[in-house]
């Protein structure tokens, strides 16, 4: 028979302890420790199956010098997905484990089903802890009705209504899947740990027991995760730590775009993004989100800005929005949606030191259209131009885009990728921009045809946007 302990663990990090502790001393966070029940090895654990907790202990392996290791590329399973790929780094590595988060309703299912009904020739487990199989098939016809790439019949497509974990490595053996994704891993449990689906323990060793699958048998794994309420991934932090790659899916459920936004990933980049768009019929790939982005109406109207956003290798243009009001109350609000909340008040000193604007006495709201956060520096100028649009009441004129960062002393510094943010503004029929003019030194400008306008301070972009 198995024996069970008692230990405490932290419920922010996943740190135990023998007894309880008031501070963890890991995190440094107060009252996090929770009493879990443990169930210890035993004759029953080591049962010969493959992803036993006595296979793991009794593998060996040698110490190989790096020279003799041999150099290759990671082969990638095409998803047929180009944003899912893009994130992904260029596919799904073979043997990998990817954590896929995101709110309640953002579309994590949607997104997964959806890729895996467009991989035909590949043999797939979905394993669901939520959803029943019936379910899954009314939401797979709605999808598939809607995509004509979509195999009409499925078969490769096998589905698991399970929550044991050994019960889906039986059936893993069985049906030797090349895909595996698990909906969602709070709700696997495994019979070693005496605790409840989705606790601190359970998740650790769940992921622990799939990570050894993924490696052993080269099967990528894809778990499904909840966050919880300050928007970080449920479960403990080591739960980050083992899988290869985190992705998370983020948006407003008011709007209609989603982001798929790259954490962490250990074959790719982690600046990289991809945009959809989400439809009745499912998810839309957003190739060129630049158009999507922009407004058509705003002629006239103050406080509009567009900027010539970077993010990963992806140039588009995004609308920034500023409504600049005399304070209803004493402090005045400093509101930032989409754009850090400390950043704009820096920008907002700097406008008040440097170009002599007094904005003490006024609320200063900020707003990136269509719901994306943007992380890109070159956004300050478009800030700065939308708040003074608004504090003026004057509108800037159409065909006018901008990239640039502000330093401290009021000079826009130089950014990066200055040809590809030109290309896309040109591309969309934009007639000036506003460019940092360190940036212009050795470019080639007679190749565009949209005027370039190089300036040092903000002093000189404001007097090019409004004389």
């Amino acid at each position: 028979m198995a024996k069970t302990k008692t230990v405490y663990v932290c419920s922010n990090c996943g740190q135990e302890s023998t007894k309880w502790i008031g501070k963890c001393p890991s995190c440094g966070q107060w009252n996090t420790y929770k009493e879990m029940h443990i169930g210890t090895s035993s004759q029953d654990n080591a049962s010969g199956s493959l992803f036993s907790h006595s296979h793991s202990a009794t593998s060996k392996s040698r110490p190989v010098k790096l020279s003799d290791i041999p150099s290759h590329d990671d082969p990638r399973i095409d998803m047929h997905d180009n944003e899912l790929n893009r994130v992904l780094g260029g596919g799904l590595v073979a043997g990998s484990i990817v954590l896929l988060g995101g709110e309640p309703g953002i579309g994590k299912s949607t997104l997964t089903l959806q890729t895996v009904l467009n991989i035909p020739d590949k043999t797939i487990l979905y394993v669901s802890g939520e959803e029943s199989a019936h379910q899954l098939k009314m939401r797979a016809e709605r999808l598939m009705t809607s995509s004509t790439s979509a195999a009409s019949d499925a078969n490769n497509i096998n589905i698991l209504c399970e929550t044991s974990l050994q019960r889906i490595f039986e059936y893993a053996e069985e049906i030797k899947p090349q895909i595996v994704v698990i909906d969602s891993i709070q709700t696997i449990a495994t019979e070693d740990v005496d605790s409840s689906p989705g606790s601190i323990t359970q998740v650790r060793e769940c992921a622990a027991s799939l990570l050894r699958f993924a490696k052993t048998t080269g099967t990528p794994v894809v778990l499904i995760g909840h966050i919880n309420k300050e928007g970080t991934l449920a479960g403990p932090k080591i739960l980050e730590h083992i899988v290869d790659t985190v992705i998370q899916f983020e948006g407003d459920q008011h709007y209609m775009y989603r982001i798929l936004r790259s954490i962490k990933n250990r074959f790719g980049s982690t600046s990289e993004l991809g945009i959809y768009e989400m439809r009745q019929s499912g998810l839309r790939q957003v190739s060129n989100p630049s158009e999507l982005l922009l407004s058509q109406d705003h002629e006239g109207l103050s406080g509009v800005a567009i900027s010539s956003a970077i993010e990963g290798v992806r140039p588009f243009l995004v609308e920034t929005q500023a409504l600049v009001s005399s304070a209803a109350y004493g402090t005045p609000q400093r509101s930032a949606t989409g754009f850090d909340g400390r950043r704009l008040n820096m920008l907002l000193a700097v406008l008040e030191k440097r170009v002599g604007f007094k904005l003490t006495q006024k609320d200063v709201f900020v707003n990136i259209a269509g719901g994306l956060r943007v992380t890109d520096l070159a956004m300050d100028l478009s800030v700065i131009a939308a708040v003074l649009s608004s504090n003026v009441d004057t509108a800037i004129e159409p065909g006018w885009c901008m990239a640039g960062e502000v330093g401290l002393s009021g000079e826009v510094r130089p950014i990066n990728r200055i040809e590809q943010r030109i290309s896309e503004a040109e591309k969309l029929g934009f007639t000036d921009i506003i460019l940092p003019k360190h940036n212009i030194s050795g470019l080639d400008i007679s190749k565009y045809h949209i005027k370039i306008h190089a300036v040092r301070k903000v002093e000189e972009a404001l007097r090019e946007l409004f004389g």
